[in-house]
Order: C-alpha cells, then sequence, then structure tokens
C-alpha cells in the first residue's frame, strides 16, 4: 500500500467515526494489512503525522491535542473539523 491510500483510509474512518470520536491507527493497519497490521503501525502513524501537518487530523494522547515534537507512545486521531485551522 502507498502512503496515499493510508491516508485515505484514515480520513474515510476518521470522518465516519464522527468529529467528537476518534480511531487509533491500529484499526486502520488491522483493516489495510490484516495479519500482518503489527508490522504496518509506524507507516500508519507516519501516515497520520503527515495528515495532521495538513491539518486534516488531529493527533491526540489522553484526550488531549499534542504536538507532534511533544509525541511519546499511542495516539489517537481525530478528524479536524475546525474551519480556523483549515
Amino acid at each position: 500500500m502507498n502512503h496515499e491510500a493510508i491516508e485515505k483510509v484514515i480520513l474515510a474512518m476518521a470522518t465516519v467515526r464522527g468529529a467528537d470520536k476518534t480511531i487509533c491507527p491500529s484499526e486502520v493497519a488491522r483493516a489495510m494489512f490484516g495479519e500482518n497490521w503489527r508490522s504496518e503501525m509506524q507507516t500508519v502513524r507516519d501516515a497520520a503525522f503527515d495528515l495532521s501537518a495538513k491539518k486534516q487530523v488531529i493527533i491526540l494522547q489522553k484526550g488531549k491535542k499534542v504536538g507532534l515534537a511533544n509525541l511519546k507512545g499511542p495516539i489517537r486521531i481525530q478528524i479536524n473539523t475546525s474551519t480556523e485551522n483549515n
């Protein structure tokens, strides 16, 4: 799978989940890579980080928005519906 395809799945899953909910990168990895999902987790996270840089999603830890420079550990992904950030 290419990076663009992963980004599209992240956006689709986060949009379906809704603006007030989040998805886990593992959900995307499982949907796209089946039994090999664990080995693709960093690829999915990287795609989410790129989408965050484009302000299309928000990266959260423990329910709070986190900057990529301060990132450590598990993340959640939320679709960004804020017009002020686009």
